[in-house]
């Protein structure tokens, strides 16, 4: 099972931040550069999703309700229940980080692409994931004040004004110039994806310079990790368990069942990271630690389930079915093609 380029990028900024990290002068520069690295992604996030796209998708308002319902009621629930885990197995402030990774969106990219591999409704994959990171944007601020309290700023007018300038404002920007903007973002969308990475990294590389200036990596010992891990392959393995059996309950066919596994058990670690640079501050590098860990596992794991579902037996084609299949590849295609 490979490991994600990006993760050991990722790993990389870390250890840089760890080693180098920004202090004085170069701290403030670096915070105002985060600053507007997270109001430029979330413009571009704004700028990229199709309203038409949205809107058609809200036909199987079924499927979408239930993977919204996996990623903001079921798993914050599980991120609850481990607070007992505290601090027998986790730190509070690992703790902190763990909750706040069952908070965050579904993943968009990495849903579609496996639910292509696994043969399910990439169309639902795709407006599953879209919708679910549009609401990401208020609910899950609004989570965090509500379970984090001060430890994510709670509902002081200071949280809310940076949400809504940091987050809120360039999201909807992106949507008003989408129309002029569009375009453009298409023909250059492998390049802006580039930026895309480097804004994460560099909010990153923020996060972790001031956990080192706080020492707060003083916290973290070998076993917490292991502890951490852990847990977060418990919380994966319940959510793919939940989301592929309870798919079946509600009577979700088989194409449909993959689109809920995939959309439903993971978390963005694009939108996580800027979020919680805006809602922790100087705390973020430590409630970031145990996302950027989810991710790498919900990757490998995930891909594993892909190949096997696709090598399920597939039903008869039925006059039903034959238009659904065309769907998905029409829109497959319009994914990679931008």
């Amino acid at each position: 099972m490979p490991i994600d380029p990006y993760i050991l990028l990722l790993l990389g900024t870390v250890g840089v931040a760890a080693l180098l990290p920004a202090r004085g002068t170069g701290a403030d520069v670096a915070s105002g550069a985060s600053t507007a690295a997270i109001a430029f992604l979330f413009f571009l996030y704004g700028a990229r999703l199709s309203t038409r796209e949205a809107l058609d998708g809200l036909k199987h308002w079924r499927l979408h309700t239930t993977v919204l319902a996996c990623t903001f009621v079921i798993f914050p629930l599980l991120g609850l229940a481990a607070r007992g885990l505290v601090p027998v197995l986790l730190t509070h402030p690992l703790y902190q980080g763990l909750l706040f990774l069952t908070l965050v969106p579904s993943t968009v990219q990495s849903s579609i692409a496996f639910t292509s591999i696994a043969r399910g409704n990439v169309p639902a994959a795709i407006c599953a994931g879209s919708f679910s990171s549009l609401a990401g944007i208020v609910i899950t601020p609004l989570l965090a004040a509500a379970l984090l309290g001060g430890n994510a700023g709670g509902f002081s007018a200071d949280s809310v004004v940076k949400i809504v300038l940091q987050l809120l404002v360039p999201f909807l920007a992106g949507q008003v110039l989408r129309r002029w903007v569009g375009g453009f973002i298409t023909r250059h969308k492998k390049i802006l994806g580039y930026v895309d990475r480097v804004s994460i990294l560099l909010v990153v590389y923020t996060a972790f310079s001031e956990g080192m200036v706080q020492g707060i990596w003083h916290q973290v010992s070998a076993a917490r990790l292991g502890a951490l891990l852990a847990v977060e392959a418990v919380v994966l393995a319940v959510m793919l368990t939940l989301t592929w059996y309870g798919g079946k309950a509600l009577h979700f066919d088989r194409e449909d069942r993959i689109a809920i596994q995939f959309a439903g058990s993971k978390k963005s670690l694009a939108s996580g990271l800027p979020m919680a640079s805006v809602l922790f501050g100087a705390h973020a590098s430590l409630a970031v630690l145990p996302l950027m860990l989810f991710h790498q596992m919900q990757l490998m794991v995930c891909a594993v389930i892909a190949k096997r579902r696709a090598r399920d037996p597939q039903p008869e084609v039925t006059e039903t079915a034959a238009p659904t299949a065309g769907s998905r590849t029409a829109v497959g295609t319009a994914t990679r093609s931008g």
